[in-house]
């Protein structure tokens, strides 16, 4: 499969104090860091190679996560620097790891979906984005996607309008071109996202299984209660 960047690079305000002294993937999940259940998940979709895009408190991910061996996986870092770069600055700084096309991410995110589906339709699109989407109707998050026939018309998190039905789901994929007019300034996703649909460049999946997400104690409180083993029925 692609290889795929995961975004650790981030501050996690929203969950202080906690992530004053470690980063939001090594957040406790049933007794376990967070990111290693995304990296379980991934290698038990398919998936033999991730570039960790890291950022604030980065060497605690690294000495934690390794080479990624146990989890089945080939895990090489990409460290933000001195300055944050924000996510496209992360994505592009992390291109000579990661080749011409690749899936990114989010590392507050797990995703149960079907990685290898979400490949396939970004190679068969051929265009140079595409976001997963998740038909949300403001249910879970408010919904900032606007999807029609395979494409992305309208993507926006902090206006979203009456059209937009679906959310952005947190895996995407590009080719590294998408990635050209990023520059070396700090930059964030949405800025590529909305030069794809400007330039009706941006395809679309949909995803039908439900996000999970670790920003926030109550998708904290989510995830643990998805991730509990469940209780087995005896038969009476």
């Amino acid at each position: 499969m692609l290889p795929v960047a995961i975004l650790c690079g981030g501050l996690a305000t929203r969950l202080r104090p906690a992530t004053e002294t470690i980063p939001k993937a090594l957040i406790p999940i049933n007794g376990e860091p967070f990111i290693a259940q995304q990296l379980r998940l991934l290698s038990s979709a398919g998936v033999d190679r991730v570039v960790m895009c890291v950022g604030y408190l980065g060497e605690m991910i690294q000495e934690f996560a390794g080479d990624g061996r146990r989890f089945g996986l080939h895990v090489s870092y990409s460290p933000d620097g001195p300055n944050p770069r924000g996510t496209a600055g992360a994505v592009r700084n992390a291109l000579p790891m990661l080749g011409e096309q690749f899936l990114v991410l989010y590392g507050d995110s797990y995703l149960p979906c079907d990685y290898r589906a979400v490949e396939r339709a970004f190679l068969g699109s051929g265009q140079p984005g595409l976001m997963t989407v998740f038909r949300n109707r403001n249910q879970w998050e408010i919904s900032n996607a606007d999807f029609a026939g395979g494409q992305i018309a309208a993507y926006d998190k902090r206006t979203p309008t009456a059209a937009m039905e679906y959310v952005d789901y947190g895996l995407s994929a590009f080719h590294a071109s998408a990635f050209s007019a990023a520059g070396e300034q700090a930059a964030d996703l949405t800025a590529v996202f909305q030069e794809l649909i400007r330039r009706h460049a941006l395809a679309g999946f949909e995803v039908k299984e439900r996000f999970y997400e670790v920003g926030s104690w109550e998708g904290i409180r989510e995830l643990q209660a998805y991730l509990s083993p469940r209780p087995s029925r005896t038969a009476v």
